[in-house]
């Protein structure tokens, strides 16, 4: 089916013919149009550039149990059942669309470079056994004996096994290409306002370039921008914020052995650092965290990521930088995304997925196709829908 494009008396163009918008073609919004359009919805996803806020510049680390925190234990069961789910969805795609999406299985080896780094360590790892959480302590020894490139000083490491990692460039291209092969289109403009349904047959968008797309329902996956969404509840836009985040892409030269031989998490000196290998021979290093919302690199943050990732795997010097990058996550007052009806009718939310983005994005396209469908979320999702900030309704 093709949009059709109606002009109507005041000029405005109406482009009609969608079941479903989607606002957003990042890991989260091509994911939930890919799945909503094989369940037989009629989809449209809107973006001005495919895949530009933070998917391109994310390690790819699905990482729920070495990234989890003191206090966020409704995020850690969220997290834990999007990596369940997630080796599942990524066969799919991959036969979906015929190609490899760099799904790594080794684990994770969080290692810590002094006694200070290490007791900080112990207290997370304590912490996360407490919750049930597989975690095998190494010695210096064992830690070199995985990762033989480690720097001898190394004062001991935790690996996690259960935590992967995903080629985030190649799982967004297949994303893409399994949501249009599945029939859903797509328009390269921007959401500029939201329209609920307000007594009306439908809700629709309204494009930057004037343009409205009309439809029943429409799932707002706009990241980091969505702040600057009109038409959402104050609430909501106030919430999301846009949070920096540096890393570099380094790339092996011709013929040199692999470095590592899967993901590193340090902390050196009290700041933290990961070295994430690719199949390609890339590794990405990474990365900062700011409050701010411009996509600048900075000199001191490409010493610093290149100072600690060397304090770690000395051999990092002689990789070749071939990229830095920037992106903007979309950041929450409790870390935790949003998922749900936005309170405004027919406007459903999948954003603020912060730094867990690429691991959430299968749990998210299913909990989001379960509101399309009529059909009930995993209880997981219960404390991150958008009501959770008060002025907001259910739907």
């Amino acid at each position: 089916m093709y949009l059709i494009r109606v002009m109507p008396a005041k000029g405005v163009l109406i482009l009609t013919a969608a079941e479903v918008v989607v606002a957003g073609a990042g890991v989260i919004g091509t994911a939930i149009a890919w799945r909503a359009a094989l369940a037989g919805l009629d989809v449209v996803v809107v973006d001005p550039q495919a895949a530009d806020g933070a998917t391109l510049v994310a390690a790819g680390m699905l990482a729920p149990v070495s990234e989890s925190l003191f206090g966020e234990d409704e995020l850690l069961r969220l997290n834990l059942l999007a990596r369940r789910r997630f080796p599942e969805f990524a066969a799919e795609l991959e036969q979906a669309v015929g190609a490899h999406i760099g799904l790594r299985r080794e684990g994770t080896l969080a290692i810590a470079y002094d006694p200070g780094d290490y007791a900080a360590l112990m207290r997370l790892t304590a912490f996360r056994r407490s919750a049930g959480l597989e975690a095998e302590e190494l010695d210096s020894r064992a830690c070199r004996k995985l990762e033989p490139f480690l720097t001898p000083d190394v004062h001991g490491g935790v690996l996690f096994c259960a935590d992967w990692s995903v080629d985030n460039r190649r799982y967004a291209a297949a994303l893409r290409e399994a949501m249009l092969a599945a029939g859903a289109r797509a328009v390269r403009d921007r959401v500029a306002e939201v329209r609920g349904r307000d007594g009306r047959p439908g809700a629709g968008v309204r494009l930057a370039g004037g343009d409205v797309i009309e439809c029943g329902t429409v799932v707002v996956a706009t990241g980091s921008w969505t702040g600057a969404v009109a038409g959402l509840p104050e609430a909501l836009r106030s919430a999301i914020r846009p949070v920096k985040g540096q890393l570099l892409r380094l790339r092996h030269p011709d013929g040199m052995a692999p470095v590592t031989t899967r993901t590193i998490r340090a902390i050196v000196r009290g700041a933290d650092i990961y070295l994430v290998p690719r199949a390609d021979g890339e590794m990405i290093v990474g990365s900062t965290q700011e409050e701010r919302g411009d996509r600048t690199v900075t000199a001191g943050a490409v010493h610093d990521m290149l100072h600690d990732a060397m304090s770690v795997v000395p051999v990092t010097s002689e990789l070749i930088l071939a990229e830095t990058c920037v992106g903007l996550r979309p950041g929450t007052p409790d870390n935790g995304p949003v998922v749900g009806w936005s309170g405004t009718a027919g406007v459903l939310m999948a954003t603020g997925h912060y730094r867990n983005g690429i691991l959430l994005s299968a749990a998210t396209a299913d909990a989001v196709v379960a509101y399309l469908t009529g059909q009930r979320t995993d209880a997981e999702w219960a404390p991150f829908v958008p009501a959770r900030w008060g002025e907001v309704g259910e739907r």
